[in-house]
């Protein structure tokens, strides 16, 4: 028995390898880094998709049935009462998201992809007490989500941060939601239901909670002179230092190179603040200088948070959304994971090991 599943191998798949020791994520057979190099969501959706459904397609024609399925998806924001929108805006999404029908089909997989992109802006704004902007079919996905959130049209170099965040996170291996994603695809119980049991898993804090402690951790050391002494006092109360280490990646999270070069133009042309974005540089020296000198037997390196966290927060998401916002970028890889379960897989069900007491003897 492997606590954790460590190791244990659940599962084959043509969709994504996560190699840790390298360094290394290919997804459906193309390094990370040629998929970020020009990529756009629609495009990695059609990769990962490409095969699955009952249909085929290329980018653009995905690009225009997702557009059309931002807008009817709208209509389901009127069910977002009082009720609903105290509730944390990933719970309230995941509420929103359970409305709809449970399929197996290529619209269903449509309406999926997009509910996550309409829902979470317009919640964000009900809950500040704005009103909802409906989708614009004539955009792009990332430019779409932007607009829909601030009310204006995103310059180029946002929609493309935007797009290489939602192409960096599409898919992972068999992580703790796309797992779940495919046990509950393995009893045929539909995709919403696969979406909603991977929302579900990605919400705790070991999943997809961390982004948002970065900055709490960035707020709090406040100046790139604190970083030394902030960073090394929290190691010495046993605190973990958000944005470094991985459970799978022995050296640096490929990810992290990738979010932080499309933080790049953001910068150059004023859109980040440079002061926020010289502290966070600050924080990384001296976060990978004191690991390494504390733990030296331990790959502690960045991960894809740190750099998440610095992107969202450029882009005008509150750290409250950041989780809904991994959701809306995952949801192509737990969708195409839910097919590839239910096409090919049989249903998972392993053993467990029983160590409680035994019946007394007759």
């Amino acid at each position: 028995m492997k606590n954790g599943l460590e190791d244990v191998i659940a599962a084959e798949t043509q969709l994504s390898d996560v190699d840790g020791e390298a360094g290394r994520l290919i997804i459906r057979g193309v390094s990370l880094d040629h998929l970020v190099a020009d990529g756009t969501y629609e495009g990695v959706a059609a990769l990962l998709l490409d095969g699955l459904m009952e249909k085929s397609f290329d980018e653009a024609e995905l690009g225009d049935w997702l557009a059309q399925a931002r807008t009817r998806i709208f209509g389901h924001i009127k069910a977002a009462d009082a009720a609903l929108l105290a509730l944390p805006p990933v719970d309230a999404m995941r509420a929103l998201i359970a409305r709809l029908p449970d399929g197996e089909d290529f619209d269903t997989a449509l309406s999926l992809l997009a509910a996550p992109a309409v829902f979470l802006p317009a919640i964000l704004r009900k809950q500040r007490g704005k009103r909802p902007i409906a989708p614009d079919a004539s955009l792009s996905q990332a430019a779409d989500i932007l607009r829909m959130l601030t009310g204006k049209l995103p310059t180029r170099e946002q929609t493309s941060a935007l797009d290489t965040y939602l192409v960096t996170i599409s898919d992972h291996g068999l992580n703790a939601s796309t797992f779940a994603s495919r046990v509950i695809a393995s009893t045929q119980a539909g995709l919403t239901s696969s979406v909603l049991a991977a929302v579900s898993a990605l919400k705790g804090p070991l999943h997809g909670g961390a982004p948002g402690p970065v900055l709490d951790m960035l707020d709090a050391i406040g100046t790139a002179e604190n970083a030394y002494s902030w960073l090394g006092e929290a190691l010495d109360r046993g605190e973990r230092l958000m944005g470094f280490g991985h459970r799978i990646y022995r050296v640096r999270d490929p990810r992290a190179d990738a979010l932080k070069g499309a933080l790049k133009p953001l910068i150059s042309t004023g859109q980040v603040n440079s002061a926020r974005s010289a502290l966070a540089e600050a924080v990384e020296v001296a976060a990978l200088a004191i690991l390494k000198a504390r733990k030296p037997n331990r790959p502690l390196d960045v991960n894809v948070e740190f750099y998440t966290a610095l992107l969202l927060e450029a882009l005008g998401f509150p750290r409250e959304a950041f989780t809904g916002v991994f959701a809306i970028g995952r949801t192509v890889g737990w969708l195409a994971h839910a097919r590839e379960q239910a096409l090919d897989g049989r249903l998972i069900r392993p053993r467990s090991v029983y160590i409680g007491p035994l019946p007394a003897a007759a």
